[in-house]
Formats: C-alpha cells, sequence, structure tokens
C-alpha cells in the first residue's frame, strides 16, 4: 500500500469513524496521511489514531481533491450532500450509509463475496457497504452460493444495541444500572425497555409488514449475490449485547449437497473462522468471539430435518468492526491493489 495515500475519516468522532482509525493504525497505514472530518460542533477536538491525536476537521468547508479516498460513516442524509461533491473533487468514496447501496449505477461490495466487481471500477466514484447483518450474512454464504446456489434463505437476526449508535449504547448501560438498583427504567433511544428485554423490530416498518431492517436483507444479498431469484425472509430482533450482531440461518439451496463437503467450504472460506459441531465446543457468541474481531464466525452447522435441500447454521461477527468499518478499509485495499498492478 502506497505512503503516500490520503484518507480522509468522514465521521471519524462517530462509533463506527473511531474504529475505522484504529483498524487504520493496525492495518499498516501509521504513516498515511489521515485526515478526520466531523460536524461543526466536533471542529477542533481530537481523536486517537494509533499512538497519535488528529484533530478533528470541520466537513463543511472541507477540500476533497487533497485526499485519495474518503470513508464515510455520518448517516445517509451527510453521504448524499457531501459524497457527490466529494466524487467530482477527484476523491473516491466508500460510503457506509444506506444511501447508495440499491443505486444499480453504485456497486455494493464485500470483498470477500464480490471483490472482483473492483477490477472495473472507474476513479473517482462511490462504493458503497452493505447493511451490516447482510454483510456477515453473505460472507458466511458466498461458498454455499457459489457451489449449490441458494433458493431461499429464512434469518432472524439477534443484534446488538451498537447498531443502533452510541446514545443507544449508553441507554442500555444505564437501564441495566437503573434495573440492577431497583429504579424506573428510563427509554429515549427505545420505544421500550431494553435491558433484559428484546425487541422484534429494527427500523420503520413497511407496508408489507416487514421493518426496513428486514428488507434490506432481502435486496442487498441479491445485489451481492448478483441474483434475483433469492428470496430473504428475514426477522430482524434488537437484544441486549453491546457488540456482536447473531443471526440463526436456515437455507435451501439449488443442488444437492453432502454436509461434510459444506463443512470443508466454510473451513477455508476467506473472512470465516468455522467451529465444528464437536461435544462440549463452545458455539461462537458475540461477546466472547465477535467483538472485537475481524473474521465471521460460523457454527451450528446442520443439515434441516423438514428439507431435502435445506441446511442451518448460526452466523457471529462485530457489527462496527467487520460490518462497517472493517469492510470499508478492505474496499479501499482491494483498489488500491488493482491500481498499483494495474
Amino acid at each position: 500500500m502506497s505512503s503516500n495515500l490520503k484518507i480522509a475519516v468522514v465521521g471519524a468522532t462517530g462509533a463506527v469513524g473511531e474504529v475505522m482509525l484504529d483498524i487504520l493504525s493496525e492495518h499498516g497505514f501509521k504513516h498515511t496521511q489521515i485526515t478526520a472530518l466531523a460536524s461543526k460542533r466536533s471542529e477542533g477536538s481530537s481523536v486517537n489514531f494509533g499512538r497519535r491525536e488528529l484533530n478533528v476537521q470541520c466537513l463543511d468547508d472541507f477540500d476533497f481533491s487533497l485526499v485519495d479516498y474518503a470513508l464515510f460513516s455520518a448517516g445517509g442524509s451527510i453521504s448524499l450532500k457531501y459524497a457527490p461533491r466529494a466524487v467530482v473533487a477527484g476523491c473516491t468514496v466508500i460510503d457506509n450509509s444506506s444511501a447508495f447501496r440499491l443505486d444499480d449505477a453504485i456497486p455494493l461490495i464485500v470483498p470477500e463475496v464480490n471483490g472482483a466487481l473492483l477490477k472495473d471500477f472507474t476513479h473517482p466514484g462511490i462504493i458503497a457497504n452493505p447493511n451490516c447483518s447482510t454483510m456477515q450474512m453473505v460472507v458466511a454464504l458466498e461458498p454455499i452460493q457459489r457451489k449449490y446456489g441458494i433458493r431461499r434463505i429464512d434469518v432472524a437476526t439477534y443484534q446488538a444495541v451498537s447498531g443502533a449508535g452510541r446514545k443507544a449504547q449508553e441507554e442500555l448501560a444505564k437501564q441495566t444500572m437503573q434495573k440492577m438498583s431497583f429504579q424506573d427504567i428510563e427509554c429515549q433511544q427505545f420505544s421500550q425497555q431494553m435491558v433484559f428485554n428484546v425487541l422484534p423490530q429494527i427500523d420503520v416498518l413497511q407496508d408489507n409488514g416487514y421493518s426496513g431492517e428486514e428488507m434490506k436483507m432481502h435486496w442487498e444479498t441479491r445485489k451481492i449475490f448478483s441474483d434475483e431469484s433469492i428470496v430473504v425472509n428475514a426477522t430482524a430482533v434488537r437484544v441486549p449485547v453491546f457488540f456482536g450482531h447473531a443471526e440463526a440461518i436456515h437455507l435451501e439451496t439449488v443442488k444437492p449437497f453432502e454436509l461434510d463437503d459444506v463443512e470443508q467450504l466454510l473451513r477455508t472460506a476467506p473472512g470465516v473462522v468455522y467451529t465444528p459441531n464437536l461435544e462440549g465446543s463452545e458455539h461462537p457468541t458475540p461477546a466472547v468471539h465477535a467483538a472485537g474481531e475481524d473474521p465471521v464466525f460460523v457454527g451450528r452447522l446442520r443439515r434441516d430435518h423438514s428439507r431435502g435441500l435445506g441446511m442451518n447454521l448460526w452466523v457471529v461477527a462485530d457489527n462496527i468492526r467487520k460490518g462497517a468499518a472493517l469492510n470499508a478499509i478492505q474496499i479501499m485495499q482491494v483498489l488500491e491493489t488493482a491500481r498499483t498492478e494495474g
């Protein structure tokens, strides 16, 4: 990776932005020129970048011609306003919001799954990051889709509160203290008590009764796999976990499979750590295995006894790390490798 690369992190004071800076530092970008951008109210504050501190600059008047890449994680409205400006200035944008994901002209990329599409990417431009719950699912299912094809996916997600932002994390911590001290539970970020509870709705309900989060998994999976025949039937649930999404996935393949072959595919899949169903083994969990880690963890693989071409598996990953920050940086690394080799 070129040491002359210039990168801006938009939303540097947010949860994903902070993790982006951590990963950039960890992945060999310590000597790269990094610019931390945020809103006017954060201007002049500082954020950590390895052992250094970066002064936060205001996004409003930043000149994107000064950087090669801008990693956006500041919400859809910010991306819609500033990402096109960055491209006009000659900067390539990797966006973590939902603003561009379903735009046919903009690639929706998970490097382990469809990173080959980046070979034909023309700089400058915009590349979209998928929803975190979609991302970990397609990483786990890519080798199955490639060899056998997937007809249908039924998935229940168990999503950490960090997916709803820092204030949601703070509310869960506060509610925990309130509950343990026998105080009344205060709800501001969530419609109901979050601590010691689960909430079976994430995002706004659509006309069909599914939430926006659930429909994202359907639309985005079809786009990433380039297969409009796949049906994703999702139920998205918020659980009182700080970091790490979990998913119970039930799928039906197009071609017959042997479970031993599927297990071998998962053992060698890029970005996947597979845990076999051994007696006494620890199954992957968000808090113990996924939080703070890069891979997607897969376990509980078994044949569906009710469907001849069905199988079940359990998938967990850090929703802030692989589900957002790491994927954006991996996209940038693939782009830079393609550019230098080309």
